[in-house]
């Protein structure tokens, strides 16, 4: 029985009504993570490794959720990762995705492998945009997509440095997955069993990565595998002295997303970063990595007082975020968390999970006898 959004608790509720109507190596591309997907299940468990102790009488009528982060302060301590390929889970893709962020006055992130120019973007979404870059071989390219979002009026830079190769992804190697989707039999048939995605992907503007098409033909009108991508087209070389370049040239708020060590985050401050997001890519790269949650403590205590913490990843409850704050991060981001609800209904979905967030988040601060972000802290975790 297909579940229906009015329906919908939670987190999990949305990826059950997203694994509805995606055809299946679609929603395996959502769903999946490297090799035995060790690391994915525990960038969720790992909060579940950590108690909550409330405090009571606290006169919690007015709770105030707002943060400031990457410059910007934000209505909820929760803002939308980057995502690759939104337009192949729903026809409005990034579109819907920024219209609800701004909704909730929250950062929208973009990917470079998005469905939607940036320049389309810039002139439709108010709410605060990163833009999520790929060091790529084509130095040319690199440096229009980055232009082009100056241009747009993106407030971030973010550099994605945990792909330098694409990681082991076999439910994607098992289902077929490519993009834009290669037509086989078996294709077909999932196409054919999903008509609503299937009218809706055929019958709405051609699909493209928007920043990319017009230097390379792949992932818009060549079929390829993401791991193929990142593999042929990445810049293995790509170092610190260039993180440092991309900086400099951006001349805005920098970010490098992946960093999951004490060492590299203080490089980060070195080279003049304005934050880090802690991430193992949702798990989509180095399998058998840690969680973010369990770094975020060692990575906080040494940096924390010089640049802004983000935790990325495994984040599916208000209680995760709350967790995450009171170690010390500045702010927490997710994709799955939205992209399961972008699939199921598209921006009404998106809002509704941010709103069920918000209402998580609201609720169990005044359980936690806490008015302000600002008052989560340590004395607030007991780690099991």
């Amino acid at each position: 029985m297909f579940m229906r959004l009015k329906d919908v608790r939670n987190v999990a509720d949305f990826r059950k009504m997203a694994r509805q109507r995606l055809p299946g190596p679609i929603f395996h591309y959502i769903d999946g993570a490297a090799d035995d997907e060790v690391t994915y299940r525990r960038n969720t468990s790992a909060y579940d490794e950590v108690d909550l102790v409330p405090n009571v009488l606290a006169g919690v009528e007015d709770i105030d959720l707002s943060t400031t982060v990457l410059g910007q302060k934000i209505g909820m301590p929760l803002f939308l990762a980057p995502t690759a390929l939104q337009r192949l889970f729903h026809h409005d893709g990034e579109l819907a995705v920024g219209r609800a962020a701004e909704k909730y006055n929250t950062i929208f992130g973009v990917s470079s492998l998005g469905t939607v120019s940036v320049e389309k973007i810039g002139e439709t979404i108010s709410t605060p945009k990163l833009f999520q870059l790929y060091y790529h071989k084509d130095k040319e390219l690199t440096r229009s997509m980055i232009d082009r979002c100056r241009e747009a009026g993106f407030d971030s830079l973010a550099l994605t440095v945990d792909t330098i190769v694409g990681g082991n992804r076999e439910r994607d190697l098992y289902t077929g997955f490519t993009t834009p989707p290669r037509l086989s039999l078996k294709s077909l048939l999932s196409f054919m069993t999903h008509p609503a995605w299937a009218f809706n992907y055929f019958t709405h503007e051609k699909f493209e990565l928007s920043q990319l098409k017009d230097y390379v033909k792949e992932g818009s009108n060549l079929s390829i595998t993401v791991a193929d991508y990142f593999n042929v087209m990445m810049d293995q070389s790509m170092d610190w002295k260039a993180a440092e370049e991309i900086a400099s040239y951006w001349g805005k708020t920098f970010v490098l997303k992946g960093i999951m060590s004490v060492e590299d985050a203080r490089r980060a401050v070195d080279i003049g970063a304005s934050a880090i997001m802690v991430s193992n890519h949702g798990g989509r790269q180095l399998d058998g990595s840690r969680a973010p949650f369990d770094q975020l403590a060692e990575i906080v205590d040494a940096v924390g007082d010089q640049i802004d913490v983000i935790c990325d990843g495994g984040i599916r409850r208000g209680t995760h975020i709350l967790k995450a704050l009171s170690v010390g991060a500045k702010a927490c981001s997710g994709g799955r968390l939205y992209l399961y609800a972008l699939a199921a209904a598209g921006q009404p979905g998106v809002e509704k999970a941010l709103s069920l967030l918000h209402s998580e988040l609201l609720r169990d601060m005044k359980l936690m006898g806490c008015k302000s972000v600002k008052d989560l802290h340590r004395g607030n975790l007991r780690f099991r």
